[in-house]
């Protein structure tokens, strides 16, 4: 026999025996047979090849050998290590502990995020929370798949059997235009005709970042070939270019800060197909019941901010 041998029923007798200083102690302690205790400390000193204890016979307590004072040690730390994994165990069934990773793209970090992770962080303080941006779909998707990411929104509408997928809602897509350019003179109203985009130097994203093929292409079904003449994959600087009179952008409505005074923000006429905001876990995977939590909180979030109540 070896070490690998050493069971934890082994260190269990050790334990009970040195506290009780007899074996007698040790069974009733433990609720077995004097025997069966006899037969677990014999087969744990098999198994290390030295004796545990000093046993002197008659009415004398046995002891500690030097081998049973360093294995019990060992014991100490293993029984320290399991409860510990005992604890780490509930707290992730719980969902309120442990760590949550979560993908997302730039619009729904800024707009939606800090109040996802506030409540979660409410629900859960002791969970550490994470999260890992990228602007393609695909990318987030193999990093769920990967392991890399509990849970992660998607940009919409997508299809993937490899993914449980749930609609949080629609993000319309809008202009944006300078507040003091002529465009917005010219069309004081909410709503702005989307074929005068087709002679208008405009601002877009760097494909193929989430959205700007939708974009393009919903253009170009109602009729109109977008003319770029500055594209960036960060909402910021394409606001910043639009503030500046660069011209006019499409963009989704929670890319925009709708607080700048020096944009305006109006419907297109026609409108564009809004684009949904999902949110995804691997299908088949056995789901942490922290990100299952995340997702419940998600849903009902959602229904405060998108254009459509999650399902």
């Amino acid at each position: 026999m070896a070490i690998d041998d050493v069971e934890l029923r082994h260190l269990r007798a050790l334990r009970a025996v040195a506290e009780e200083g007899s074996f007698i102690g040790a069974a009733d302690l433990l609720g077995f047979s004097q025997a069966a205790i006899s037969q677990q400390i014999a087969g744990l000193e098999r198994a290390i090849g030295q004796s545990v204890f000093d046993r002197p016979g008659g009415p004398r307590p046995v002891t500690l050998t030097p081998a049973g004072r360093l294995l019990l040690k060992h014991a100490d730390a293993i029984s320290e290590r399991l409860a510990a994994a005992e604890s780490d165990l509930a707290d992730l069934a719980s969902g309120t502990a442990g760590r949550l990773r979560i993908g997302t793209y730039q619009s729904v970090s800024v707009q939606l995020l800090p109040e996802l992770v506030r409540e979660m962080r409410a629900i859960a303080p002791d969970l550490a929370i994470s999260l890992v941006e990228q602007d393609l779909n695909d990318e987030l998707v193999e990093l769920l798949l990967d392991g890399e990411i509990d849970v992660t929104f998607l940009a919409g509408p997508t299809e993937d059997s490899r993914l449980d997928i749930i609609d949080l809602g629609f993000d319309p897509f809008v202009l944006v235009l300078p507040a003091q350019g002529d465009l917005a003179r010219r069309h004081p109203g909410r709503s702005f005709p989307t074929s005068e985009l087709a002679d208008l130097p405009m601002v877009g994203q760097h494909p193929p970042a989430i959205g700007s093929d939708v974009i393009d292409t919903g253009l170009r079904a109602l009729g109109v070939k977008p003319r770029y003449v500055f594209r960036s994959n960060d909402n910021g600087a394409m606001q910043g270019m639009v503030r500046a009179g660069m011209g006019p952008s499409v963009m989704p409505l929670l890319a925009v800060d709708t607080s700048d005074p020096g944009i305006v923000v109006k419907r297109l006429d026609p409108p564009l197909d809004p684009r949904t905001i999902v949110i995804a876990v691997a299908h088949g995977s056995t789901r942490m019941p922290a990100a299952e939590r995340f997702v419940r909180i998600a849903k009902t979030e959602c229904r405060k901010r998108l254009g459509r109540a999650a399902r």
